[in-house]
């Protein structure tokens, strides 16, 4: 075979490049601000990681040539997001096993407590509501859990659970096809599984739309409404004391 057409051989990953563009504290607070699937300029990059906008632009160039963030343009302005959901997914794992940054603030403690209690990890709904309206998917044979071994699972939409979350508005036929479509991270404040993945986003698109979630106060952080409470308990039979 020509040595032009042979297919590329897959080698193992270079991980460390990666862990040590994400490794720098100034880095790792760009990643987490973009971490709810939003863009930023490079001005609101370098508040977030409390750097200047000089020393900014080198960070954002480190991680753009590990792969993890892309820049779009609109007109001179730049704006900066995570590359794929995976980076999302990928700093919700390492979250799990990071030990916890200090509080010194009564600021930083109340956005550590609206984090864990309702959040964005990339497009899709965490902490724990998000794993309060995965427990209720389950419960209610929305989705199925299927374990292929021991140490693996994975999620299936049910035909009841298409009919409901279609009744709800959701858009499953315009779920884009090269994303999975049920995929879960396992939460990093609940050490339990959210719901990710193409429907995931759905979902959680659904909810502001409807008015039943709306942004926080804090970067990536989101709030219930009452209508919320009532519909997610209506919906999907989510415990009323799990949504307070």
């Amino acid at each position: 075979m020509d040595a032009r057409t042979e297919p590329e051989t897959r080698t193992e990953t270079d991980v460390a490049a990666v862990a040590a563009a994400i490794g720098d504290p100034s880095r790792a607070k760009v990643l987490l601000a973009l971490a709810g699937g939003g863009a930023l300029p490079a001005s609101a990059l370098a508040a977030e990681a409390g750097v200047s906008n000089s020393t900014i632009s080198a960070h954002l160039a480190r991680l753009r040539e590990a792969r993890l963030l892309t820049v779009e343009h609109d007109g001179r302005h730049r704006y900066y997001r995570l590359a794929t959901p995976d980076v999302a997914r990928a700093l919700e794992q390492l979250a799990l096993i990071a030990r916890p940054l200090p509080v010194r603030s009564l600021n930083a403690d109340t956005r550590a407590k609206a984090l864990l209690r309702a959040r964005l990890c990339y497009d899709h709904l965490a902490g724990r509501l998000g794993v309060a309206l995965m427990d209720a998917l389950l419960a209610g044979d929305l989705l199925r859990a299927e374990r292929t071994d021991p140490y693996r699972v994975s999620y299936l939409l049910t035909p009841s659970g298409r009919r409901e979350l279609d009744a709800l508005g959701v858009d499953l036929a315009g779920l884009p096809r090269r994303r999975a479509a049920v995929r879960y991270c396992v939460d990093w404040g609940e050490h339990r599984h959210h719901l990710a993945g193409a429907l995931g986003g759905a979902v959680t698109a659904r909810l502001f739309a409807l008015d039943w979630l709306r942004n926080g106060r804090y970067r990536r952080v989101v709030r219930l409404t009452d209508a919320g409470r009532d519909g997610l308990t209506r919906s999907f039979g989510v415990a009323p004391e799990r949504l307070r």
